[in-house]
């Protein structure tokens, strides 16, 4: 029997319903889009409109670089600047928005589901990006993770990941979590205070650990996560950050717990002396400027594939 191809990306809201060959298809565009020299002259014929209702620094900054890179012209929404302070809903911005046919909308936001419905409302007239929505999905920031591990390790065969932090409230974990498990990657461990885990982590795939150095042996990959306080919603789940740091803090001497040769990854931003040491942050056995480096291949890939360009 023929196989049946898929049908091309139109929005990327999670990974929930991309295959081990579509994850992949989009980490070998990035790495393709990495290897040119070389990308076509701006002719600003489509447009992103960047529409963050959460402050940010490396996802807003990398989807402005990709799609300059791309060719496409940037618009970033003004929250504070828009009729959103009048009491516009937002449903009545994104459908003004829509009139105005932009080709992509990036949406990053604090309530779960959001991306979903800015989708909805979008239709398949304009193309949506989830940039992150509340506690649920982040899946470019998955994406260019899997791309990093990738690089580095060269494959998913056998690995062990431990997510070291806040992951109860974090949607990158979730995303990446997900991912991990379409690549077949079984030993996932989740480490942290109680109040800070899953209450099903079986869920996710995925095992608890309190513990550290029980949670760290034997694991090739650490992502550190930071302590969401704006979106703990004045919930006392930690004594303090400076407790979270003598039980949860990685450094040079506590990587030593995991594998040979164990790397780091951080979503950021980064709480220096926190989650992590400035030593161990900016030494060799951390990948977070790599991070931030194949966010923009990734982003690229994905604008690439939902305006229906071929891979590299």
């Amino acid at each position: 029997m023929a196989e049946v191809p898929q049908p091309p990306l139109r929005h990327l809201l999670t990974l929930d319903d991309l295959d081990a060959p579509a994850l992949h298809n989009i980490l070998d565009t990035a790495a393709a889009l990495r290897s040119q020299q070389s990308f076509a002259p701006p002719e600003h014929s489509r447009t992103l409109l960047n529409l963050f209702f959460e402050n940010s620094t490396r996802t807003r900054f990398s989807f402005e670089f990709a799609a300059a890179r791309l060719g496409l012209r940037v618009l970033n929404f003004d929250v504070e600047g828009s009729s959103i302070t009048k009491g516009e809903s937002l449903r009545d911005t994104l459908q003004t928005l829509r009139a105005m046919r932009p080709d992509i909308v990036v949406i990053r936001h604090s309530s779960s589901g959001a991306a979903a419905y800015a989708a909805e409302v979008m239709g398949e007239a304009v193309a949506v990006i989830n940039a992150g929505d509340g506690f649920h999905a982040h899946p470019t920031q998955a994406l260019l993770d899997l791309m990093t591990i990738r690089d580095h390790r060269g494959g998913f065969d056998g690995l062990a990941l431990a997510i070291v932090g806040d992951v109860r409230h974090s949607r990158v974990a979730r995303s990446l979590l997900q991912g991990l498990r379409v690549l077949g990657v079984a030993d996932l461990r989740l480490i942290g205070p109680a109040t800070l885990l899953p209450s099903h982590p079986e869920a996710l795939g995925a095992r608890n650990f309190t513990d550290l150095a029980e949670g760290l042996a034997g694991v090739e990959v650490i992502i550190a996560l930071r302590l969401q306080n704006e979106r703990m919603l004045g919930a006392s789940l930690l004594p303090s950050a400076e407790e979270y740091r003598q039980g949860y803090g990685l450094d040079h001497e506590r990587l030593g717990w995991a594998a040979p040769g164990a790397f780091v990854l951080h979503p950021g931003p980064i709480n220096r002396g926190v989650e992590i040491s400035s030593q161990l942050a900016d030494s060799e056995r951390s990948l977070i400027l790599r991070q931030v480096e194949n966010g923009v291949w990734v982003r690229m890939a994905v604008m690439q594939m939902l305006l229906g360009g071929d891979a590299a």
